[in-house]
């Protein structure tokens, strides 16, 4: 070969070597901003009626007042575990209680205290519902579509707008105590600890505000879309973003403890729509791509990873040595804590995108295919089912499930709890909502008539 095409092709192996290096430079430093404190906060406004109502204690419930432990924010604890295992309720009775409609979907379960039953709808309205009969106690819309649960705290309770405002309600009437705008939507589920709430916003920013007025006390701008929860162990705040990134940040200051980024491939990092749950040594989340992530609590160290099949949108339900997720394959999949193994798979035809719940002995979840399961936690068989689904199934107390489905409420009482006074049973007209998502998937058949569980 003559020495000067020699000499050109050396040249032109330096400029392909050189440009490739370049691309993987750029592939890499993409979609990864830099987080800060926001000191500013031109863009945030709080305001409150001229005579804030006063805050009366929450009334006692009706008889029988079993149902004492609250479930105050979505997840049921401020770390977002879904998981109360050390239940009895048993599986839910053949026949509800009471079933109310809603005149709308509901895309995150209620929460629950004292006898009463809070539930935003996506068309935006929340509402508070006496959960001995169903009875509507109140209706407001604070402005916006909610797909978020509201939080509880004392005698308020807190709701997240896509309009851009998060307001506390008094529970009493619902009457507005305070309100604060952000520049951006607001899906996240707000979470009160130590008397301050904390929710992160589309426009990048986890606030802290003041429970009782509503002050900003500190905003952490990610520079990433944030749609997810934060949870909160331990004093360190944990929730994910559009960027890929998984932030801990002091719950007190806002100050950033550490930062991971989760990448798709060589040029592209994932996205969180799923909320971050902790059991205080790992952190657990699904990416949008359908990966699972464990990081190490404390430093942000990758622990261990995993997939779902298709899309994954489902918070992870966390119990002593499981985690619980489900995809849009239509399987809901049980890993170990420790090492992201997994120790069983089952495969319901229907996409999951919403939450599981652990409650006792056994795992609920629903499809976008409108059923609802109820899985062994030892080894996922399924010992219910139900025709009514779409999307995070519900949550419990120490005798009813109160599930969310179709945009309903119903409750049932457990088959291990004592019967309670028959309740007067309170129907409305439900009408359901269409937020789908893109992906298909076959629908199971129909083995019962509508509304009616199904035991195996």
């Amino acid at each position: 070969m003559p020495k000067p095409l020699r000499w050109i092709l050396a040249a032109l192996s330096v400029l392909v070597i050189g440009l490739g290096a370049a691309l993987l430079a750029i592939g890499l430093s993409q979609n990864t901003p830099s987080g800060a404190l926001d000191t500013e906060l031109d863009d945030v406004t709080v305001s409150a009626p001229r005579t804030p109502p006063r805050n009366p204690q929450p009334q006692p419930p009706p008889e029988p007042a079993d149902d004492k432990r609250c479930w105050r924010t979505f997840g049921g604890d401020p770390q977002r575990s879904l998981a109360r295992t050390e239940a009895s309720l048993g599986l839910p009775r053949q026949k509800p209680e009471w079933t109310r409609g809603l005149r709308s979907y509901i895309e995150f379960p209620p929460t629950y205290c004292e006898g009463d039953l809070y539930v935003n709808t996506f068309e935006g309205a929340t509402y508070s519902i006496e959960a001995a009969t169903g009875k509507v106690n109140w209706r407001r819309r604070v402005g916006g579509t909610l797909p978020s649960s509201p939080a509880i705290d004392g005698p308020n309770v807190i709701v997240a707008s896509q309009s851009g405002t998060v307001t506390a309600l008094d529970r009493e009437k619902g009457r507005v105590v305070w309100k604060v705008s952000t520049s951006g939507k607001v899906e996240s589920s707000p979470v009160v600890v130590d008397g301050v709430v904390y929710f992160g916003s589309h426009d990048g920013r986890l606030f802290a505000v003041q429970a009782s007025n509503g002050r900003v006390r500190w905003a952490y701008d990610t520079g990433g879309r944030i749609n997810a929860s934060p949870s909160i162990f331990g004093g360190r705040v944990y929730f994910g973003n559009y960027a890929g990134a998984i932030v801990c940040l002091d719950k007190d200051t806002g100050r950033e403890i550490w930062t991971t980024y989760s990448r798709r491939d060589a040029f592209r990092y994932d996205s969180f729509y799923a909320s971050a749950s902790t059991d205080g040594q790992r952190v657990y989340s699904v990416a949008r791509s359908g990966r699972v992530v464990a990081l190490d609590a404390a430093n942000g160290d990758v622990v261990w990873t995993a997939r779902v099949g298709g899309l994954g949108y489902t918070t992870p339900a966390v119990t002593g040595d499981r985690v619980f997720v489900g995809g849009f394959d239509g399987r809901l999949r049980a890993l170990r804590a420790r090492s992201g193994s997994e120790i069983w798979s089952t495969w319901v035809g229907g996409r999951i995108l919403g939450a599981p719940v652990v409650i006792g002995e056994h795992v609920f979840f629903s499809t976008l295919e409108k059923r609802t399961y109820a899985l062994r936690v030892s080894d996922g068989k399924i010992v219910w089912r139900l025709p009514m689904g779409r999307y995070s199934p519900g949550i419990a107390t120490e005798r009813t499930y109160f599930f969310s489905l179709n945009g309903r409420l119903i409750a049932f009482l457990g088959r291990d709890v004592p019967e309670a006074r028959p309740a007067s049973a309170t129907t409305g007209a439900g009408a359901e909502g269409a937020r789908e998502a893109s992906a298909g998937a076959p629908r199971p058949p129909r083995s019962t008539p509508p509304g009616a569980p199904d035991t195996t």
